[in-house]
């Protein structure tokens, strides 16, 4: 004697969600927090943009920007270069390829946990 379908589905579905928390929690964190993720993918479309740049499009303070920046180059995800034009500093960030590689993987994840939180894998 089988199951009734409908205990199956809710294992089922049980089974979905606890997949899903579990990936949950294998989320790359150095990419995760909100700013980070904003930095990582305003460079993943251009070849490199200056600390302003990145401040502008981010809407995000000098000190905020400097700290999550400088996590994502310890993690190897950014480079940054330091210089000037005449006589300013200029600071200028670019995507290491270990970088847009973390965001594949994070982009690929998130959409994973979508169709799992949907139901359609």
């Amino acid at each position: 004697m089988g199951r009734p379908s409908r205990a199956r589905k809710l294992d089922d579905d049980d089974a979905r969600a606890t997949d899903a928390a579990r990936a949950a929690t294998d989320l790359d964190r150095v990419i995760h927090e909100r700013l980070r993720l904003g930095i990582v993918s305003a460079l993943a479309s251009r070849d490199s943009l200056s600390f302003n740049d990145l401040k502008a499009a981010l809407k995000t303070t000098d000190g905020n920007l400097s700290v999550h920046a400088r996590r994502l180059e310890e993690a190897g995800y950014v480079d940054c270069q330091k210089g000037f034009e005449g006589r300013i500093p200029r600071t200028t960030y670019r995507l290491t390829a270990a970088g847009r590689r973390a965001l594949e993987r994070y982009l690929a994840h998130m959409e994973a946990l979508i169709e799992a939180a949907r139901g359609t894998s």
